[in-house]
């Protein structure tokens, strides 16, 4: 397989060229990752020729539905589900309100769900907000020195009354990579039970073959995965229809709609259209040959392909920076060492510094990254960390140089001396 091309990719986010971030080493990508021009391109374009009320029959209306439509239709390829599967909502975490409220409706009293402690609040809260109706819930603690969690560990925790088991494909804080498609099967092969995953901390190191993985909820955040700030969520069409509507009563049989309380940012959507068509583009240029890779209708096979290219550039940094990580024992790095069992979003906790004062040098080496719990406070708490100060988050994605690592890795060296 061919190197990733990074001169390409840095090429297709207008960021890199912008004279105000230029020297800035960007290490908070897991907040919001920079926007390609696709996307960009696309906003501009419907705020300038499009900017009506879509779906009427006149040219402009005709050409926004179209755009929409393209959104849906283009990322519902990329990650292997049905076009009438996927939903925009303005968030994760106002999607995982929705759904809250639309489950409560099918359970009764005494029925289990089952949440990790490995969960940004997003997919947790909501969920334990329905004890108090009478729901029944049960955690899935983590290791309180890796934050990891053990899939032996459900086998105590399903039974015949569990309805939902909610946890994330990664942790934001944790890092480290739940076998998810592993755990699905492990679940339903114990309880009649509804998957739900959280992919916002994975989903930016290459969109998730969700058709492979079996989950059948599965929500990411497009403002992390180079695109709008929406919410992308993926519902299997046999839970969806199971579901009671959330939406106007008349939109009860629109699938697009069902989820949807208030109506959709119609430019945001056509404009996560550049999120595949920036994919797009990546594989072009890697995989000019079809002889090389997957045949071009086939989004899910590229993406998986994507994915390795993007998997094995990422691990080369951040085997780079775990290596010099581990020589310290002025830190604790948070999650496993081994860069094979984790995504390059990492935490750490100076020992004989404190927290501001390092991430106060860093800003002034010009290097961007993050302070605090990132409403990951369960996974936190159960590690023993206070919340109060929380962690420096160190995050970056495949359009990170080695240059960049290095000039992270200085700027570490002097913030912690």
């Amino acid at each position: 397989m061919k190197p990733l091309d990074t001169a390409f990719i840095r090429n297709q986010f207008p960021a890199f060229a912008e004279p105000s971030l230029e020297g800035w080493g960007f290490f908070e990508n897991a907040g919001g990752s920079y926007t390609c021009r696709q996307v960009i391109e696309i906003l501009n374009s419907y705020y300038t020729r499009t900017k009506v009320q879509p779906y009427y029959n006149y040219p402009a209306s005709q050409q926004a539905g179209a755009a929409m439509d393209t959104a849906y239709t283009q990322l519902a390829a990329w990650l292997n589900v049905g076009e009438n599967e996927v939903q925009f909502g303005p968030s994760t975490t106002q999607n995982l309100y929705v759904l809250a409220h639309a489950f409560r409706e099918l359970w009764d009293t005494g029925d289990e769900i089952i949440v990790s402690a490995q969960d940004h609040e997003a997919n947790a809260g909501f969920w334990r907000r329905l004890e108090k109706t009478g729901i029944i819930i049960k955690e899935w603690g983590v290791n309180p020195e890796t934050g990891m969690l053990d899939p032996a560990d459900l086998d105590n925790l399903l039974s015949p009354k569990t309805r939902l088991l909610a946890f994330p494909h990664c942790s934001n804080v944790v890092g480290h990579v739940n076998p998810v498609a592993d755990i699905v099967t492990q679940a339903k092969a114990a309880a009649d039970v509804c998957v739900v995953v959280d992919g916002v901390a994975y989903a930016p190191h290459g969109l998730p073959d969700i058709g492979f993985l079996g989950a059948d909820i599965y929500l990411f955040s497009l403002y992390k995965t180079w695109g709008p700030h929406l919410g992308l969520m993926t519902i299997r069409k046999q839970v969806m229809d199971a579901l009671p509507n959330q939406g106007h009563f008349f939109n009860a049989g629109i699938d697009r709609k069902k989820m949807v309380p208030a109506g959709p940012d119609h430019a945001q959507i056509a404009a996560a259209a550049g999120v595949a068509q920036y994919l797009d583009a990546v594989y072009d240029h890697h995989f000019p040959d079809p002889a090389d890779g997957a045949a071009s209708s086939d989004s899910a096979q590229k993406g998986r392909q994507l994915k390795q290219l993007f998997l094995d550039h990422e691990t080369a940094l951040l085997t780079t920076l775990l290596d010099w990580l581990k020589q310290r024992s002025d830190i604790r790095i948070i999650g496993p060492q081994d860069p094979a069992l984790r995504a390059p979003t990492l935490s750490i906790v100076p020992r004989d510094k404190s927290l501001d004062a390092v991430f106060a040098a860093l800003t002034e080496k010009k290097l961007m990254a993050g302070q605090g719990h990132f409403y990951g406070v369960r996974p936190l708490m159960g590690m023993h960390i206070p919340i109060e100060t929380g962690v420096l988050r160190l995050s970056f994605l495949h359009y990170t140089t080695a240059d960049e690592i290095h000039q992270l890795i200085d700027g570490l060296s002097r913030a912690l001396n």
